[in-house]
């Protein structure tokens, strides 16, 4: 909920928009938008009081919405979806803001939509279906329908979440062609270094309120997240006293071509070690045979020094690993079903009376996983898409932990969670690690790498290229060898 929050944006101006899950960033933009109504307060477009009290509303005066939840059609093509409500008629092009009247012109809708593209620099074909594009392909039909409606402002809700690091650029380049004709854009994020690239300015909310407006820094954010969390920077890595044991799992000449060639790393109990490298270097390839969801050619894989025969998901749980997927929502999470059977899923005999599921006992197993872990929840029987992200995590991370897990995998952890969560996620591994367990982390930001490892294996091309011990290395480092190789030249 909203209350005494205030956003300036001026023309042509790149406005970051930041805040932990629930602080009301998505709430004040789709006000904005034209999609919830506001109670009381004011909105003044060009100095003067305006109502905006639908979409349509919005799109006169030239806003509009890019949702972190894409709404495109994907039966219809990429032309029919940019133009979707828009379209032109046989009776004459009305612009893009008028209403088509008659039958639409399909031939001057894919002229239409190819010209943007083309202006866009986007390498679409209109034609295409969109239910046949890539994620990453679906967000830029989402992008270029925003941006031929909006001839004002363009509001971009965690716009780079399913987008490849090229993609990102694209949509960096674009934003900033728009900003070159005047057009505003407010970009919310939780990806600080990416506000950093492309914001002139930030406003920051918590609980409703707006509790700083500034220039966006650059480069330190010590004041963005004490503003957005009330904790200074150096609580943002928790401090770690493991015991560091003997080896748990262990990879020895893991292939399977052409993803990933000969992978030998080690993990041992009470370390965390970080896996780091490009977008298609092969991490989350092998992690995902290590888990046998796509078993490797060949390799072997030990646990507690003895050869392990996974060849299937439930064979790598029954060897007590556990794997925290890049993508909760499609391979993490049941998410028609409550939180509490998505907490008990992956050890239905936890929960079970002889034959039958011990519908109590489900409850009061997740209710516990719920308070431990501190899940804001309405209740455990609440649907966990309905939760946010960095929530709907927690319930992941609480599935195998009552599965009693002892081998955690974790593929971009904090991916789309908010900085408060984030802290706690890194307690909750930092705990795992004290009490014994082995942890293998992916991540893309390097300061989380250095921030919460013991060492890091850097990939490229399918292949280990380094090994470095987190202390002694740097981001600058890391990266170097992510897209150089090492020093013998290794891809």
């Amino acid at each position: 909920m909203l209350k005494r929050a205030h956003l300036t944006v001026d023309q042509g101006e790149i406005h970051g928009l930041v805040g932990e899950n629930g602080a009301g960033k998505s709430t004040l933009v789709k006000i904005l938008a034209g999609e919830v109504p506001c109670d009381s307060g004011e909105a003044r477009w060009m100095g003067q009081p305006v109502a905006i009290n639908s979409r349509a509303d919005a799109e006169r005066l030239g806003i509009t919405m890019i949702h972190q939840e894409l709404k495109l059609a994907p039966h219809l093509t990429v032309a029919e979806n940019i133009f979707l409500g828009h379209e032109p008629s046989h009776r004459g092009w009305p612009g893009r803001l008028g209403r088509a009247v008659g039958t639409i012109n399909r031939k001057c809708e894919i002229e239409e939509a190819r010209a943007s593209l083309e202006r866009l620099e986007f390498d679409l074909d209109p034609r295409t279906r969109v239910r046949k594009l890539s994620p990453g392909h679906k967000q830029l039909v989402e992008i270029a329908r925003a941006v031929v409606r909006a001839t004002r402002l363009v509001i971009m809700d965690e716009p780079t979440s399913s987008l490849s690091a090229k993609e990102v650029d694209e949509l960096f380049r674009v934003v900033r062609q728009l900003k070159t004709h005047g057009t505003a854009a407010i970009f919310v994020t939780h990806r600080m270094e990416e506000l950093a690239e492309i914001a002139d300015c930030v406003t920051v909310l918590r609980d409703g309120e707006t509790v700083h407006e500034g220039p966006m820094p650059r480069r330190d954010f010590g004041e963005l997240i004490h503003a957005m969390v009330g904790r200074e920077l150096k609580d943002f890595y928790p401090q770690r006293a493991a015991k560091i044991g003997e080896v748990a799992l262990q990879v020895e000449d893991l292939t399977r071509d052409p993803d990933f060639n000969a992978i030998r790393f080690a993990v041992r109990r009470g370390e965390i070690v970080g896996m780091s490298g490009l977008i298609g270097a092969g991490r989350t390839e092998v992690v995902e045979a290590v888990f046998g969801a796509a078993p490797p050619a060949s390799g072997r894989i030990l646990i507690d020094g003895k050869e392990a025969e996974i060849e299937s998901p439930q064979d790598a749980i029954r060897y007590g690993l556990a794997l925290i997927t890049e993508d909760r929502k499609r391979t993490g999470l049941a998410s028609m079903m409550p939180i509490a059977q998505n907490l008990t899923l992956a050890n239905l005999g936890g929960t079970m009376r002889g034959a039958l599921l011990d519908l109590k006992k489900e409850q009061e197993v997740a209710q516990n996983f719920a308070q431990r872990l501190r899940i804001r929840c309405k209740s455990v029987g609440q649907r966990v898409d309905r939760l946010s992200g960095g929530n709907q995590q927690k319930v992941v991370l609480g599935k195998w932990l009552f599965r009693q897990a002892r081998i955690f995998i974790f593929d971009e952890p904090t991916l789309g969670v908010d900085v408060g969560a984030k802290t706690e996620i890194y307690r909750f591994m930092n705990e795992l690690a004290e009490s014994g367990a082995a942890i293998l982390m992916i991540s893309s930001e390097l300061p989380e790498i250095l921030g919460m490892t013991d060492r890091v294996l850097v990939m490229r091309g399918g292949r280990l290229v380094k090994e470095l011990i987190t202390g002694q290395t740097s981001q600058h480092e890391i990266m170097r060898y992510a897209t150089l190789g090492d020093e013998r030249g290794r891809a």
